[in-house]
């Protein structure tokens, strides 16, 4: 299993390699310029320097410098890779917050994302599953019907439109002014109860991590289902049946632990999901949030915090597929990575 997994680290560190060299040279052949003056604001051509060129010339030469963009695209990316792998020094914000190193922009943002996504991943791993089981074992009755088609309509809501939706009825200004609009809830407690505090706080994440969860809520239910129909049919779970098993016994003992290779596969999906968060439900409640930042850096030709939201999210993403195939080998033993070539 050593011997597959560092084969697996290598080939995933060459591909990381690969991902970042692509989006680099993207980043730079796509239109517009990050150091022009549109970009820096409106004072930077107000200012001179001390040689009496205007300020925007002057601060998009040096910023053009240190961004390494008067070099080639092959050059400039390998200035960049220099200082990621000597140094870990993914650069400084250009434009979003001009000058400060972007992994504390980074570091700034993460926990919000990480708290939002993490809830939203237990809501849809806890109801998910129940869901699909039973889905499966009433395969065809008419709760298996109405979850299915309830299930489909909300895979098919755009988030953006149920977000809209949402604020609308059931925020403040709205017909039912549950819960807050937008932000997220101020960080003092003093003078409230737990209960107070904790009422507080879940009033503003409730409608965001909904959003968040329903679409993976309603595909993995359906995976859950399918997986399960496929494994209640074997031999096996009848000769379970037959010996006279429960059947919570023969479902959650021998059918749902050979039913779990489909969900160990999307888990994949979830490390980077995690940190990458959701840009355009981030955007609509105003959470200051890995997704926002990422909507800030890519519409503002940010080159380095760019590349250091692509240089976590592909490491993460790789990172959970390995993490996946580990999980393989402990729900299913007959997995065996050393006879694989």
């Amino acid at each position: 299993m050593w011997k597959y997994l560092s084969k697996r680290v290598i080939l995933s560190l060459f591909t990381l390699l690969v991902i970042l060299f692509v989006s680099y040279i993207l980043l730079r052949l796509a239109p517009g310029d990050p150091t022009k003056s549109s970009f820096l604001g409106e004072n930077a051509a107000n200012n001179s320097s001390p040689s009496g060129e205007k300020g925007a010339f002057a601060v998009n030469k040096s910023l053009r410098e240190k961004l390494h963009l008067d070099k080639n695209p092959l050059l400039g990316f390998l200035y960049w890779m220099n200082g990621v792998v000597l140094h870990f020094d993914f650069g400084d914000s250009a434009t979003v917050d001009k000058g400060r190193p972007v992994t504390r922009l980074i570091m700034e943002r993460l926990h919000i994302t990480l708290r939002l996504n993490i809830l939203a991943a237990i809501l849809i791993y806890v109801l998910a599953i129940p869901l699909g089981i039973h889905s499966a074992i009433f395969q065809g009755s008419r709760t298996d019907k109405v979850l299915t088609f309830f299930l489909f309509l909300l895979y098919s809501l755009p988030g953006f439109w149920a977000a809209l939706m949402l604020q609308a009825f059931f925020c403040e200004g709205g017909k039912f002014p549950i819960f807050p609009l937008k932000g997220l809830p101020a960080p003092d407690y003093l003078g409230k109860t737990v209960f107070q505090g904790f009422f507080e706080s879940a009033r503003y994440y409730i409608l965001p991590v909904f959003c968040l969860s329903y679409a993976g809520f309603a595909g993995l239910s359906r995976f859950a289902r399918a997986g399960m129909i496929e494994v209640i049919k074997q031999d096996y779970i009848k000769t379970a049946r037959a010996k006279g098993l429960p059947d919570y016994l023969v479902v959650f003992k021998h059918a749902f632990r050979n039913a779990l290779i489909t969900m160990v596969t999307l888990f994949a999906e979830l490390l980077p999901g995690l940190v990458a968060g959701s840009i355009i439900i981030e955007y609509v409640f105003s959470i200051p949030g890995m997704g926002s930042l990422s909507m800030m850096a890519l519409a503002s030709r940010d080159i380095p915090l760019v590349m250091a939201l692509f240089a976590f999210g592909s490491a993460l993403t790789l990172a959970g597929i390995i993490f996946s195939d580990i999980l393989y080998v402990i729900v299913d033993p007959r997995i065996n990575f050393d006879t694989r070539s």
